[in-house]
């Protein structure tokens, strides 16, 4: 499966990036490489393979929560451009292509 210039187009589109004539050209190649190894991949025999969860044996180290100080709402905000009700203000990224 190769990704067309369109759909890279459309990818950089819902990324919210912007790309000249090269760039497009390149990341079209490089993803297409990426593609034909995934494909690559989907051709291994793994008939014989059990599943894997996990690749490792380690097991989650997790530590106690406990209450910490912290920045209060109005020092957390000091930096933020806008900010309404105790909320940081930001431009709106959802939504439509």
């Amino acid at each position: 499966m190769a990704l067309t210039r369109e759909e890279v187009l459309k990818v950089a589109k819902l990324a919210k990036l912007e790309f000249n004539n090269d760039e497009i050209e390149k990341y079209q190649t490089e993803l297409n490489e990426i593609l034909n190894y995934i494909d690559m991949l989907n051709e291994l025999d793994t008939e014989n393979i059990k599943p894997l969860s996990q690749v490792n044996n380690d097991t989650n180290n997790l530590r106690e929560d406990e209450v910490k100080p912290s920045l209060s709402v109005k020092d957390a905000l000091k930096n933020a451009p806008e900010e309404i009700d105790g909320t940081v203000v930001v431009p709106k990224v959802v939504g439509g292509e």
